[in-house]
């Protein structure tokens, strides 16, 4: 049987109840994508590392061009950090981690601390949480490690918003954002080259190689999108977890130590892609979970199922702070696990310890129905999360 893929309307942070049935009868399914035809769901723990996990079986570069099954409108026309193989992934990988090793994060967090200690100072009751939190940290945050501009904030925002659209933009409006993003990049790139700066933009450059301006460009448009975009929308989906959950938020704030285990909790229960992304391409025959999967067939994997795998998580679908061990799959796993995890980590620590912390009485300023989520965009979020103290 194939089912059209999403199975239904999101709602709010819900995760589909069909993916525990799925998990249970049909780990691995036949789904039809919005676009580019049939592919393979996988929606169960131990399949989902096994195709993150295996780059001799299954690829990203042969995705590259091609109209393969997908949720999103527009064709991946571009290589990017995202979509390559080993072993030239490898290495480009190596050379981008050392903007995001545990030491230079370190060093970031009292920078981060700062700013948003900064923003929270200027907050008064009610305030909209996603305008005067968390939209503005993590762009700000990324724009200072990449190296670009925070004066130009407003327009790669809006840019990054139409990229990652999936039916909130037109597919023209989608390529425009794109192609914006990236002659806007190369601009940059081309300053760095006459004016080095410490910043990963320009070691991009100073590394690159082979790498012409183009796929330089690019590679930053990745880490600019992935290094905004994802933490601006978890920080307002945690909060209003944590808010709609209000025995685990009284059990954060009488024991601050449990934040880093929360921070965990929050990734693996809070989905945050409406729809599976990065499709891969099976690079010979093979099983999985159970189905004979062809070479040339995509794949993709379903995090917010994965998440909820009760062979993996005890009581997956309630939300525990001080859940240990927690090898949830939120950043991936394998060649393509996040870059940026460790980013992440820090900043939403931040955040919501900072949170927590300094409003005792934070709450909800709305009853919870009223509460405006994003339509149509491949991350999901909040459009405003008015709160009180």
């Amino acid at each position: 049987m194939t089912r059209a893929y999403p199975f239904g309307p999101q709602h709010r942070l819900d995760v589909d109840p069909l993916f525990a049935e799925l998990r249970s009868s049909e780990p691995v399914t036949r789904v039809r994508m919005p676009h580019g035809g049939d592919a393979w769901l996988v929606t169960t723990y131990a399949e989902a590392k096994a195709v993150f996990g295996d780059d001799r079986r299954f690829g990203r570069a042969m995705t590259v061009g091609a109209d393969v099954p997908r949720a999103r409108p527009v064709i991946q026309a571009s290589r990017s950090i995202h979509t390559m193989d080993p072993p030239e992934h490898t290495s480009l990988r190596r050379m981008v981690s050392k903007a995001f090793t545990v030491r230079r994060v370190a060093e970031l967090e009292s920078r981060t601390q700062r700013i948003v200690d900064d923003l929270l100072d200027r907050m008064t009751t009610p305030a909209d949480l996603v305008k005067e939190l968390a939209e503005p940290l993590p762009i700000t945050v990324i724009c200072e490690l990449l190296g670009v501009p925070y004066a130009d904030r407003e327009e790669f925002h809006a840019w990054s918003d139409a990229a990652v659209a999936l039916t909130a933009y037109t597919p023209d409006q989608v390529l425009d954002a794109r192609i914006n993003l990236v002659t806007y990049l190369c601009r940059l790139t081309e300053q760095r080259r006459e004016h080095p700066s410490d910043d990963l933009l320009t070691g991009l450059v100073q590394a690159g190689g082979h790498l012409s301006e183009f796929e330089i460009a690019s590679f930053g448009v990745a880490l600019l999108v992935a290094g905004h975009a994802t933490t601006v929308n978890q920080i307002g989906n945690f909060t209003c977890v944590l808010l709609e959950h209000p025995g685990e938020l009284a059990r954060l704030r009488a024991d601050p130590s449990l934040l880093p285990t929360a921070i965990e909790e929050l990734l693996r229960f809070t989905p945050l892609a409406a729809v599976a992304e990065f499709p891969q391409m099976a690079l010979a025959d093979l099983e999985l979970g159970g189905v004979h999967i062809k070479a040339g067939d995509t794949v993709l994997v379903e995090l917010a199922s994965v998440n909820r795998d009760p062979k993996v998580f005890t009581d997956p679908d309630v939300l525990d702070l001080g859940r240990t061990p927690n090898p949830h799959l939120a950043f991936a796993h394998g060649a393509h696990h996040c870059l940026g995890a460790q980013l992440a980590r820090m900043e939403l620590r931040v955040a919501i310890g900072s949170l927590v912390r300094r409003f005792p009485a934070l709450r909800l300023a709305v009853p919870p129905d009223q509460l405006e989520f994003i339509d149509g965009q491949l991350i999901r979020g909040l459009r405003s999360l008015p709160v009180s103290w």
